[in-house]
């Protein structure tokens, strides 16, 4: 039997009050999610990814963009992309056009129906999102809090061309 080659060197553990941090971090993050992801389901029959897609839908140049660019935006593979349009087709609050300058590409349309579910389930989201969210900070909290989710995102987005990003797959 051989031994697994140990580490070279030590990880730099969490502190007590790093480990801490993260972990509200995650439990928070988790509920939040959990709750909108509720309401949405109650009150618009959506989950909250596929109310996030209405959203970028609705804010690109005539409600359209090409299925590579909506995954990428999303963060979400091009197959979990690919069932959700469907399930947003089948709803018909989103058609597919195919790309006419690439016989291989595609591109999600936001359908005025679509446009018009969004329209409606906004006003419950966003007060959903203020009650949970906003609403239990102090405008100083919320400014750091954007600070700082705008930092780890920065950290964390690649620049190199040809990342390893699920979204890219």
């Amino acid at each position: 039997m051989t031994k697994a080659a140990a580490p070279a060197h030590e990880p730099q553990w969490l502190t007590t009050e790093e480990q801490r941090i993260w972990r509200s971090y995650l439990h928070a993050t988790t509920l939040l999610e959990d709750q909108l992801d509720r309401q949405l389901q109650r009150d618009a029959g959506m989950p909250h990814v596929y109310y996030g897609l209405l959203v970028k839908l609705a804010e690109s140049p005539r409600r359209r963009l090409r299925m590579t660019e909506l995954a990428r935006d999303a963060k979400i593979t091009r197959s979990r992309l690919s069932h959700a349009v469907a399930r947003l087709e089948k709803n018909g609050w989103v058609r597919r056009e195919d790309c006419p300058s690439d016989k291989r590409g595609q591109f999600a349309v936001l359908t005025d129906e679509g446009l018009d579910v969004l329209t409606k389930a906004a006003p419950g989201h966003v007060t959903a999102v203020r009650n949970a969210l906003f609403d239990r900070l102090t405008p100083e909290q919320q400014k750091s809090l954007g600070e700082i989710m705008q930092i780890v995102a920065e950290g964390l987005q690649p620049n190199e061309a040809g990342a390893d990003l699920p979204w890219l797959r």
